[in-house]
């Protein structure tokens, strides 16, 4: 009787929040979509985590309604992991129906790298783009623990386990192990590039020193296939996927709804609170200022 009542008043509690709060709902949690014949995913602000904008691209490559779609990218990059993921997502997903990438003001580095699996890419002419390379940034807060007296104790299994410690220096082993993985990873950026864009890949490492372009500078290293705003890239899908209209009805993705089991287990916090980059360095392909 007390589980009972305690399971109403919890579900009383609940309810008020969603009539309070805009977009939570009771209902299920799946990707939902609105009606339209063009889809229209968009990347924005750093790329933290894929699984939103890949759910978004299978939800649209499964919909017969939709024919073709617009990849909107306003980043300057994120995570390794999740720029590449994205990137593989995009690339299948235009091999069952036409994408095109549209950059907005900023689609460097990870931001281009999703960009590159679509068929077309467009961007305008001052658009900022490039940045092909790898960076990772670790803190050296050694002289601020001895000031406050933070004095921290590790234990490890093997000398490299606290690579990129906040409280010394780093050695020129931990250094030399951090730099291999970089250029490894950079290797992986360029040839992605090169594979994509039909492009040599002396060509593109010529440019992939982390160097940003212009739109126009882009165009011309062959990165982009021509100018042209987001309209511009809806009717360029349309006309890859063969539909009459130049300018035929968009869909774009529903907000994702929290679940009320999600939301008693805890998931409202975690996507409040639930930041890769809040556990330490990692390793991205983002354009950034030290």
């Amino acid at each position: 009787m007390a589980v009972s009542a305690f399971f109403l008043i919890t579900w009383g509690v609940v309810a008020s929040l969603a009539s309070l709060v805009p977009g939570l709902s009771l209902s299920g949690n799946g990707i939902e979509t609105t009606d339209g014949e063009i889809g229209v995913v968009e990347i924005k602000g750093e790329i933290i985590s894929p699984e939103k904008t890949i759910a978004a691209l299978t939800a649209f490559r499964k919909n017969r309604k939709i024919k073709a779609i617009v990849l909107r990218v306003d980043s300057p990059g994120g995570a390794v992991g999740a720029s590449q993921e994205i990137f593989a997502e995009v690339r299948r997903t235009n091999r069952k129906k036409p994408v095109v990438a549209s950059l907005g003001s900023v689609a460097a580095s990870g931001g281009f790298y999703a960009a590159i699996g679509a068929s077309r890419v467009l961007a305008s002419p001052g658009t900022i783009t490039g940045s092909i390379g790898v960076i990772v940034k670790f803190a050296n807060l050694q002289e601020v623990f001895r000031k406050i007296g933070y004095q921290p104790q590790v234990i490890k299994s093997g000398r490299l386990k606290d690579i990129g410690s906040m409280n010394r220096p780093m050695t020129r082993e931990e250094r030399r192990v951090l730099q291999g993985i970089i250029d490894n990873v950079h290797q992986q950026f360029v040839a992605d590039v090169a594979s994509a864009r039909k492009l040599e890949k002396k060509k593109v490492t010529a440019i992939a020193d982390g160097r940003i372009l212009s739109g126009a500078q882009a165009k011309e290293a062959g990165l982009i296939d021509g100018f042209g705003n987001f309209t511009d890239a809806v009717a360029l899908a349309a006309r890859l996927a063969g539909l009459r209209k130049e300018y035929p009805k968009l869909a774009y993705p529903k907000e994702r709804r929290l679940s009320l089991l999600n939301l008693m287990a805890g998931e409202a916090t975690d996507l409040v609170r639930n930041n890769p980059f809040s556990q330490g360095p990692v390793i991205s392909y983002l354009w950034t200022v030290p």
